[in-house]
């Protein structure tokens, strides 16, 4: 379980069967996989099945934003396929949020399943911001965007390391769950970024990683690595 192992490895793959292979390859050394839209509108949904038959929890990255009654019903497709995490747009609102959840508990039928809000894309930095008129830091907005997901009942909240300190003060029971983790600085499309053990000594409970293991040279002892050096931090997982 993440609790115990926070690396989710991002299976970025262009075949379901590569992300099935990938997954079996880094199993004993991350917590869980996640699965982006490129699978859902490739392979689609079915991946998330093959997934779960791995044997690890199953986060669906659907980044879903839409009218309330879209929301859950997509939130409930997803549930029905066994995932344990699915994300939904914070910007979307409480009562889209709070479609997500209960769509989700709908499609999971009893089985453990959460709602993670997506705050600002790890991508943007400030003035990508102000070019579509938002006069907030991304500090200042993924805070507003905590209170909201929790109070719509999400289980954690998406953000980038460096406003992981602001959603433990916003909203401290929520899961911080950190993409944009890089081992050193890749020059690619993220803006908002930290290594695993910085993640982990800011707050972060779970770490989304992709490139770092499923593009080195050996994914297995790339994720091996990464997960003793965050347990050399003395931190519990």
């Amino acid at each position: 379980m993440v609790s115990e192992n926070p690396i989710i490895v991002a299976l970025d793959m262009p075949t379901a069967q590569d992300a099935v292979r990938m997954a079996q390859v880094v199993a004993p050394y991350v917590g869980a996989f996640k699965i982006g839209l490129g699978l859902l509108y490739g392979p689609g949904p079915g991946t998330i099945d093959a997934l779960v038959r791995v044997g690890k929890p199953v986060f669906v990255d659907a980044k879903l934003h839409d009218i309330p009654s879209q929301v859950a019903a997509a939130a409930e497709r997803i549930g029905k396929h066994g995932a344990r995490w699915v994300t939904a747009h914070a910007s979307g609102g409480g009562d889209m949020l709070e479609a997500a959840v209960e769509g989700l508990a709908r499609g999971a039928a009893g089985s453990e399943a959460g709602v993670l809000g997506v705050s600002v894309l790890t991508s943007l930095a400030k003035s990508d911001l102000e070019r579509v008129g938002i006069q907030r830091t991304p500090g200042q907005l993924v805070g507003k965007m905590a209170k909201v997901a929790d109070e719509a009942g999400c289980e954690g909240l998406v953000c980038s390391p460096l406003e992981l300190n602001v959603v433990a003060q916003a909203a401290p029971t929520l899961k911080r769950v950190t993409p944009g983790i890089r081992l050193t600085d890749l020059g690619d499309d993220q803006e908002r970024t930290a290594t695993p053990r910085e993640a982990i000594a800011r707050g972060a409970t779970m770490l989304v990683i992709g490139r770092p293991i499923t593009q080195a040279e050996d994914p297995a002892a790339a994720a091996a690595a990464i997960l003793a050096d965050i347990t050399a931090t003395g931190t519990s997982i």
